[in-house]
């Protein structure tokens, strides 16, 4: 049959309609897919090294995100300082080139200095009791946190504290003639240092290895965990450390406010739990790899020593009673804080006297 002009062209205005109508239904069910799977990327620096213990643990919960976000939620890792030191992380996330971060004590201290009592030196006898006033005082800190405009998403520590050094150290005497690094801006070590009557030397930790390095550096003792000191290679450079740990380091894995607000409720959720379990991964890491890596230092030549004795012990709890209040009247840790962690302290020495056995941290 031969179809006339007109014919033709209300066959083909008909086709057209259908054409239209298929495509405005389908895409009425395309688009919620398309939003739906809208992609963020979460641009995350730490100064940990690449291939550690530590490294590792934060890789498996970044892939743990993108397989039950179905690749909605990505990381972009940036291990080992490529970033620059704390403050400048700190800089790049509140001018959007980072999301978020594995900061240190002293990267903390520059979002909720507060939170810091929790690594005051000689203040916990073990860590069973660092555990318990942290338990406590957490809804704090994570306010204290989202004031500053960041979302807490977890809690892992760095460990014990110990001085390490190219020259022996057997007492607080011998400590003062040395050359000790102190990082640089830091609140705590600062007012440890004037409370102590050290004279030390301030860098980026950045700087830390070229300068255990270089001929005549300016430095010659340093401080780190003992897995901190075995992970950045400090130990190469060094013959000495103290046996007893000054504190145990606090850390935390943490979030933009201005990136998570973006997040749909079930990725913020994601993060926030999977983040929270990282973080105590990561302390089970951390307790587990310091202790073997004392022995690791031992077996590669560093010998331990300095133990206090009991006029020592005063002499330091002296020195820490004296930082502490500096850094109380400056504001850093506020006297609230302070006096609540205190009494936190006192409540768990008072239920577990009879039974308490100490272990070092």
């Amino acid at each position: 049959m031969v179809l006339n002009q007109f014919t033709l062209r209300s066959f083909l205005l008909r086709a057209l309609k259908k054409i239209v109508l298929t495509c405005f239904i389908t895409s009425l069910f395309v688009i919620p897919t398309v939003q739906a799977k809208k992609q963020y990327t979460f641009k995350f620096a730490t100064l940990v090294p690449a291939n550690t213990a530590w490294m590792k643990e934060i890789e498996r919960w970044a892939d743990q995100i993108y397989k039950e976000s179905d690749g909605r939620l990505k990381f972009k890792i940036y291990p080992g300082g490529v970033m620059g030191d704390e403050p400048d992380v700190l800089r790049k996330i509140r001018s959007h080139q980072l999301q978020g971060a594995f900061f240190t004590g002293y990267g903390i201290g520059r979002i909720y200095s507060s939170a810091r009592v929790l690594e005051m030196p000689f203040l916990f006898r073990n860590t069973d009791e660092s555990d318990y006033v942290r338990d406590k005082l957490m809804p704090e800190i994570e306010a204290g946190f989202r004031y500053k405009g960041f979302e807490l998403l977890g809690w892992p520590e760095i460990g014990s504290i110990h001085f390490f050094s190219k020259k022996p150290i057997n007492s607080l005497q011998e400590l003062k003639q040395r050359r000790i690094w102190l990082w640089q801006g830091d609140p705590v070590g600062e007012a440890f240092a004037k409370a102590s009557g050290v004279s030390p030397v301030p860098l980026s930790i950045i700087d830390v290895y070229a300068q255990l390095t270089a001929k005549h550096g300016s430095i010659d003792t340093v401080y780190n965990s003992a897995f901190g000191a075995l992970t950045m290679q400090w130990h190469t450079k060094l013959s000495y450390a103290s046996n007893l740990s000054m504190t145990n380091a606090i850390g935390a894995l943490v979030v933009s406010n201005r990136f998570f607000k973006k997040l749909p409720d079930d990725l913020k959720k994601l993060l926030k739990s999977t983040g929270k379990q990282a973080g105590k991964t990561i302390n089970e890491v951390t307790r587990r790899d310091n202790k073997q890596s004392i022995s690791l230092l031992k077996e590669s030549g560093i010998q331990f020593s300095w133990d206090w004795n009991e006029q020592e012990k005063q002499q330091m709890l002296t020195i820490r009673d004296k930082a502490a209040n500096s850094l109380i009247q400056s504001d850093y840790i506020s006297k609230k804080m302070f006096t609540r962690t205190k009494t936190l302290l006192e409540e768990f020495r008072a239920i577990n006297r009879p039974q308490r056995q100490e272990t070092a941290l």
